[in-house]
């Protein structure tokens, strides 16, 4: 009698790497995907991280992502922020535990209300001397003696009663500028156009025309986060951080006037016009939202060009 041929084997479907583990049941290994980069904000463009490429300088990367380089340093972790490496993975905003240090305007201090002089008090009516007459005995009526009261010591006498003095306004808490808010912008220079938003050697702002050594002025209140020239092709420069969203920049100067971490007001000198980077005196101005490059026409106020 012919024994029954064995059923055909199907081959198995390729499936999931089973590794085994001594004393242990297998485990299935599984790809682990990284998840994908989320903006930092509703609405915010920019990545978590940025992959260092050929020619980034940290100050560039702070720049182009509208960030404090020394901020970018410390999130880095790193000690020389002159120093970073192609495809290095940096991250743009502070890691979890840490907070983005918010740019925010200084108040004055509030000055204490000097205290009101003492009012002296008589204690004895002053001495008069009048003629003998009817109509003076009249007039000096010598009142009923009165209890004598105890004197206390000078501490525990009781003030005159007086209205209460008006407390010093308390100055309201400085506002957190890390929303785009409603700013208001001021020419940074006074000469006239040299070219427009597009065009020029960098193209990402606006020229003004003016002479060497003329005033250059914060556009804007915030605080100077870059302050030197180790940005190719914008010589002796000056950034400043308005909020969380906006920066301003100024480059070819001749002298920088205002220090990195300087806090500054709108319409303070901050540099001089020059020629450096250039071949021409003049300056080049920058407004960015969140790194992004805009037309700074769009937010000065009108004026003859």
């Amino acid at each position: 009698m012919r024994s029954a041929a064995p059923a055909p084997v199907k081959s198995a479907e390729p499936g999931p790497e089973v590794k085994a583990i001594p004393g242990s049941e297998p485990v299935i290994a599984q790809k682990i995907e990284e998840p994908a980069a989320k903006p930092y904000r509703d609405g915010d463009w920019r990545p978590e991280y940025h992959v260092v490429k050929k020619g980034d300088t940290l100050y560039s990367i702070a720049l182009d992502y509208g960030q404090d380089y020394r901020e970018l340093a410390a999130w880095n972790s790193l000690e020389d922020p002159g120093v970073i490496k192609i495809d290095q993975r940096l991250r743009l905003f502070p890691p979890e535990g840490m907070r983005e240090a918010p740019v925010q305007a200084s108040l004055p201090p509030v000055e204490a209300t000097p205290a009101a002089a003492a009012v002296p008090v008589k204690t004895e009516p002053k001495g008069r001397k009048l003629p003998y007459s009817e109509q003076a005995l009249a007039q000096l009526k010598i009142p009923a003696p009165k209890p004598a009261v105890a004197t206390l010591p000078a501490a525990s006498v009781a003030p005159a009663t007086k209205p209460p003095a008006a407390k010093p306004p308390v100055a309201a808490a400085a506002k957190d500028q890390t929303a785009d808010g409603k700013m208001t912008w001021e020419w940074p220079a006074n000469g006239k156009l040299s070219y427009g938003f597009g065009q020029g050697s960098i193209q990402k702002g606006l020229g003004i025309e003016g002479k060497m050594g003329e005033a250059v002025m914060a556009g804007a209140p915030g605080k100077v986060v870059y302050s030197g020239s180790g940005l190719r092709g914008y010589g002796k420069l000056v950034i400043i951080k308005h909020n969380a969203s906006y920066l301003s920049v100024y480059a070819h100067n001749s002298q920088i006037l205002v220090k990195e971490g300087q806090s500054v007001a709108k319409g303070q000198k901050i540099a001089e016009m020059g020629d450096s980077d250039s071949n021409r005196v003049g300056l080049h101005f920058e407004i960015r939202r969140l790194g992004k490059p805009i037309d700074p026409l769009q937010y000065l106020p009108d004026r003859a060009s």
